[in-house]
């Protein structure tokens, strides 16, 4: 069966009807990853997300995957050991989406320096260590000064003493969302989108088995049974347990905050590799900035956040700061608010409990450590690369690091990423916090409490899984052999009349599900305005990919409101009148799709600031 909105009401109507194993509440990243790694595991499953999938955090990220080497300042070693092996797992598992990247760090003579040249070396073989890549290509190295100015001419001169340069990937993150539930919905799970879950219910003992859910498009409101049930909500965690009268406030405290980013053309701003570096504005925050698809974006801001957590947006001191940092460090871009042609906000669902490094930490805190401390790391260190001692010795050094300066209150960007999996007194899961790249991991683990509670209280047997090869939509093909895979699929498309540069396009989204996208041209010719790659993607996406809206397709299915909105202009229209005529629409429908559309564009483009 396709998962399309043809499907969606047969969809409902399953859930409906059936006694589920798992039911899981929200369709990010988080759950997508729970909902393929149970259907594969035979339960049966079913998850329902109010909005379109990703749409929240899961969509708004840095679109990084990426094993936190920041995290090493202030010396979060289990946040970095998990993240950074998760890095290869989650190319292996989804090869066509996550791509090596190697990261330049550069290093200024500063006193708000995270790190110097000295220590970046060492958080870099530590890095590397962990990830396992220490004898790869990918190996971790410094560079002096002049090669990082022949490199990137662009960046401030002045105290520069040089860079380290190691791997991190860069990632597509909604892609990644919808290839996990376009596999786990293949495998049988009922995957159903825009539908919100307005209450929880229980048995007579009190128990959660199953909540009251509203179809979002139609008002309707029906009940789905479960035996068991996952809250994967990410923001809106907390919010979700206040539905739940009988958990017991089981679960993490949510401390959202807001991340902001913003895109240029790369004739205005060019960086030949993806850039880490501080922000230079003595705050203990640090900045990226990433080359994709001929524009450059960088961020972020990490600020808490207390207002409407379904719309996140970019305001004035969002924009003020980041500009700031960015003409900082690359001085002679003079960029400003004229130049940003994207960008996007996002909240992160960060552990109010956790106190330590966040995403883009330090905040007043900066993880300067005691004498006695660094000395004794270094040793463990030393002794480490001679063999003398092992690598938790190393891991205990690390964890026995005491900071000379600390602080009572924990700023926003001082929360940490970890995750926490938790169950309330009627036993509702919730499963929070976390980052994109440990996304399986989180699965994996919530997954151990599922199946033994389906065992235990359920007499439900289902599978033990390998989740670290569980391929997802799109992915299945050898992973060490990425390029030439990617080559064959693109030649598919050539031999369907598409041009080189879009066919690579198709292949790099869609992956080995490429054949099924170009199969498409049996039937259909190009769209007006739009091109056969266009139509075919748009076709396949409307199908197989449950996308219900322009929005979906031009914002989160591609990165064309992001990346490429100078193309999407002349093509907007053309866009929508397709949509209308695939999916129906009247003319009513019509305009206030384009309306939408035209709204969310507006807003990326930050024209409500450029007036």
């Amino acid at each position: 069966m396709k998962f399309s909105y043809k499907t969606r009401k047969e969809t409902i109507e399953q859930l409906k009807d059936t006694q589920l194993d798992l039911l899981i509440i929200g369709g990010g990243i988080t759950g997508a990853g729970v909902a393929l790694q149970a259907a594969k595991a035979g339960a049966k499953v079913g998850l329902l997300e109010m909005q379109d999938f990703a749409e929240g955090t899961s969509s708004r990220s840095t679109k990084l995957v990426h094993g936190g080497i920041r995290y090493l300042k202030t010396f979060d070693v289990g946040v970095v050991s998990d993240t950074v092996k998760e890095r290869a797992v989650v190319q292996g598992i989804a090869p066509h989406i996550p791509k090596p990247f190697p990261m330049l760090l550069p290093i200024y003579d500063s006193p708000d320096q995270t790190f110097d040249m000295f220590s970046v070396k060492i958080a870099m073989d530590l890095y590397d260590r962990l990830a396992g890549v220490e004898a790869s290509q990918y190996a971790n190295y410094t560079i002096d000064r002049d090669e990082v100015l022949q490199r990137e001419p662009g960046l401030k001169s002045d105290k520069l003493l040089g860079a380290g340069v190691y791997l991190d990937y860069v990632n597509n993150d909604a892609r990644l969302v919808i290839e996990n539930i376009k596999e786990a919905a293949e495998l049988g799970g009922l995957m159903a989108s825009r539908v919100k879950v307005v209450g929880v219910s229980h048995n007579a003992d009190g128990k959660v088995d199953g909540v009251t859910a509203q179809d979002v498009l139609t008002g309707e409101e029906f009940k789905v049974n479960a035996k068991v049930l996952i809250n994967t909500t990410g923001p809106w965690s907390s919010k979700f347990l206040g539905l739940d009268d009988k958990n017991g406030n089981s679960g993490q405290t949510i401390r959202p905050t807001k991340g902001v980013h913003l895109v240029v053309d790369e004739s205005v701003l060019s960086v030949p590799q993806p850039t880490y570096s501080d922000s230079g504005a003595g705050d203990g925050r640090m900045i990226f900035v990433v080359p994709r698809e001929g524009k450059t974006y960088f961020g972020t801001t990490d600020t808490d956040f207390t207002g409407d957590y379904t719309h996140p947006t970019v305001e004035q001191a969002d924009v003020d700061y980041l500009l700031k940092a960015i003409n900082n460090r690359f001085p002679e871009a003079n960029i400003t608010l004229d130049d940003i042609e994207a960008s996007w906000a996002g909240i992160r669902p960060l552990l109010d409990s956790n106190a330590g490094s966040d995403y883009n930490g330090g905040g007043a805190n900066t993880g300067k450590v005691s004498d006695d401390s660094f000395n004794n790391l270094i040793s463990a260190v030393d002794k480490f690369n001679k063999g003398e001692v092992q690598r938790g010795d190393v891991e205990r050094a690390i964890s026995a690091l005491k900071t000379a300066s600390g602080e009572k209150e924990v700023s926003a960007s001082q929360v940490s990423r970890g995750s926490s999996l938790d169950v309330g007194e009627d036993g509702l899961i919730t499963l929070s916090g976390g980052k994109i790249t440990d996304y399986r991991k989180m699965a994996a683990g919530a997954m151990e409490l599922i199946t033994k509670t389906l065992s235990e209280e359920f007499g439900v047997e289902i599978r033990e899984i390998d989740s670290k090869k569980l391929q997802v939509s799109g992915g299945h093909f050898d992973p060490t052999n990425v390029e030439k895979t990617i080559e064959f699929y693109a030649k598919l498309a050539v031999g369907k009349g598409i041009p080189q540069e879009e066919a690579e396009d198709l292949a790099n989204r869609f992956g080995s599900n490429t054949g099924r996208v170009v199969s498409y041209a049996a039937d259909l010719e190009a769209a007006p305005g739009l091109s056969l790659a266009d139509t075919l993607s748009l076709h396949y996406s409307i199908a197989e990919e449950m996308t219900m809206t322009p929005v979906d397709y031009l914002l989160r299915r591609t990165n064309y409101v992001l990346f490429h909105e100078d193309k999407l202009a002349g093509k907007q229209d053309a866009f929508v009148d397709e949509m209308a005529r695939v999916l129906g629409w009247t003319e009513e429908e019509k305009a206030a799709q384009a309306a939408k559309l035209a709204e969310v564009v507006a807003e990326a483009r930050l024209d409500h600031l450029k007036k």
